[in-house]
């Protein structure tokens, strides 16, 4: 499985978003340097946090790193073809565009913008 740990460089900045202040903060120079493998998630340190980043139809999302039910780490599980999030412990699903669990179980997931821009990957948490 893909473990790639990510250290950023001290970059960060802030915009508002839907009336959301979110700080933005440096994942990588692009999309190759995340090494995704052919699970499609890797897990990243960012700003202190341990997050998952996974990738879907040649688009981007950012997550949790442990599973909200049972604290698996979600690095370990993978995207079906749906586009969720599948945790590797208890086989829950959790929607990529915004963490909701889709198989019903009642645990949600926390999501984070991501964005690829000319500066490089970067992925925003709620200032």
């Amino acid at each position: 499985m893909p473990n790639a740990i990510l250290t950023e460089p001290d970059t960060s900045h802030t915009t508002m978003s839907n009336n959301i202040e979110y700080q933005w903060h440096f994942v990588a120079e692009n999309e190759e340097a995340l090494g995704f493998g052919k699970y499609d998630i890797v897990q990243a340190e960012v700003a202190g946090k341990t997050i998952c980043i996974a990738r879907f139809k040649e688009k981007l999302y950012a997550f949790q790193s442990l599973c909200p039910h049972a604290g698996a780490k979600m690095v370990m599980g993978y995207i079906d073809a749906q586009g969720n999030a599948v945790c590797p412990l208890h086989r829950f699903k959790f929607a990529l565009k915004n963490g909701f669990n889709v198989t019903g179980e009642g645990y949600n997931m926390r999501t984070y913008p991501i964005e690829i821009r000319p500066e490089g990957v970067i992925v925003g948490f709620k200032g």
